[in-house]
């Protein structure tokens, strides 16, 4: 059986929108969706795969709420952890030593960011998948961009385009090569030995995930979340019902 931790890492403070985590979106807390979402992979990959789901948080109402949605929360996360100047990878080397101390060594570790909720049915567990039939050493769920993408050139240089401006593709050419493709935050899976090694999410060979359109959303502002929340009523209309009904 192979064996998959899936860190979820979530502050309390939040300077774009304040205790943004825990905000209601779409009938439950930001970090809910994510869980959800993550506790349905872990459903449909058992029993080949055990995903196991922990949050890491430094904020005692996020632990609690992150509980009640069905995720483990073993530990508060230490201040230092916890800072605007922290880095990502610290955090989730902090739950894979936890996780190792606890006896779970996993072939894989997955980073889902929950300012990136918008993921439809199967995602999480298509990228499991994917990521152990693969050679793989690290993933990286990215959205399809259309090429024509510009660069600013230095002073007194010109901008060059990321295509050939003389031979402009009509977008029924573009394939899989011709596209670009956008890092949107919204889960990473890398081997364990990549963080012990490098320090870093990304690393040795890297494979892309490529993620439908409509999971693109990344919240960051007000104009994001209000955005976010249409695109998951629409994605999750049962899930959207059954909140309504549960909070009534």
């Amino acid at each position: 059986m192979s064996q998959v931790l899936a860190v979820i890492p979530v502050r309390g403070g939040s300077k774009g929108i304040p205790r943004k985590n825990l905000r209601p979106i779409a009938g439950r807390p930001l970090v809910a969706w994510t869980i959800a979402q993550a506790l349905a992979a872990r459903n449909e990959l058992a029993p080949e795969t055990d995903l196991r789901v922990i949050v890491s948080t430094d904020d005692e109402e996020l632990a609690e709420i992150s509980r009640q949605a069905g995720a483990e929360v073993p530990f508060l996360r230490p201040a230092e952890l916890a800072q605007d100047t922290t880095a990502t990878e610290p955090v989730i080397e902090h739950a894979l030593a936890w996780a190792r101390a606890d006896g779970f060594a996993p072939d894989a570790v997955m980073l889902l960011q929950a300012t990136s909720p918008l993921r439809l049915p199967g995602t999480i567990a298509r990228a499991v998948r994917e990521f152990l039939d693969s050679d793989a050493e690290s993933m990286v769920g990215v959205i399809p961009e259309s090429p024509f993408i510009w660069r600013q050139g230095a002073p007194g240089e010109e901008p060059s385009a990321e295509y050939e401006v003389m031979h402009r593709p009509r977008r029924q050419e573009l394939t899989e090569q011709t596209l670009r493709y956008r890092e949107n935050g919204s889960l990473y899976v890398t081997a364990p030995h990549i963080y012990d090694e490098l320090h870093n999410r990304l690393g040795g060979r890297i494979r892309l995930f490529v993620l439908d359109e409509v999971e693109g959303a990344d919240i960051d502002t007000p104009v994001d979340f209000a955005t976010a929340e249409a695109q998951l009523r629409e994605t999750y209309p049962q899930d959207e019902t059954q909140n309504r009904g549960t909070h009534q």
